[in-house]
């Protein structure tokens, strides 16, 4: 499904290897609207391998149903188990390597990067995070599961900081596409800033 005159979908993937997290929203100008989100229940799978294959085949048919421009996700974040941190990155992988066999640009954020675009705080908890993720969207429901909203959040990441002085208050990272590494954009206010001209920004 195409968009026109100037709208575009941005689609945000928290992965996860029992529950993957998604959201999609369409810009119009300065407006957010949230299309889909939801997650791919992974839990039941024992095979490792068809979870992986299950997982190309659900942010495939997702990319294809909802057509987003562009695909964040979160990458994965350091932890002790080895193991789990393979499978974790094994899945990232997987939904990367489906929006780019769509010729979808790519990119990654990380976890404390898109709770502070979302909250102001890089410390936020996942509740705190869905919260804003609603009421900045209006969501009239919370979804059963978090990872929704996690999903959804890192949507929204990557438009805050492609448009908003956000990139400059967490500092100049880098985002992957198609054409290699891409700067993010920056701003010329601080973080303070923005929240004063963004009050439902911030935590409560």
């Amino acid at each position: 499904m195409k968009e026109s005159g100037g709208k575009y979908r941005i689609m945000g993937i928290d992965p996860g290897t029992n529950f993957m997290g998604y959201g999609i929203i369409e810009v119009e100008g300065n407006t957010l609207r949230s299309v889909v989100m939801g997650d791919i229940d992974l839990h039941t799978m024992s095979d490792p391998y068809r979870k992986l294959h299950y997982i190309f085949e659900r942010v495939g048919k997702l990319i294809e149903d909802y057509d987003p421009r562009e695909v964040a996700l979160e990458s994965p974040f350091f932890g002790t188990n080895v193991q789990s941190m393979l499978k974790l990155g094994r899945a990232q992988g997987v939904a990367m390597a489906a929006a780019l066999h769509r010729q979808k640009e790519v990119f990654e954020y990380a976890p404390t990067r898109v709770k502070q675009a979302i909250t102001g705080s890089g410390a936020a908890s996942k509740e705190q995070v869905a919260a804003i993720v609603k009421r900045m969207l209006k969501l009239e429901y919370m979804p059963r599961r978090l990872d929704a909203t996690d999903g959804m959040a890192v949507a929204m990441c990557h438009y805050f900081t492609a448009r908003t002085p956000i990139s400059q208050a967490m500092g100049d990272a880098r985002v992957k596409g198609l054409g290699g590494g891409k700067k993010a954009a920056k701003g010329s206010s601080s973080w303070e800033t923005f929240i004063k001209n963004n009050p439902e920004r911030e935590i409560k």
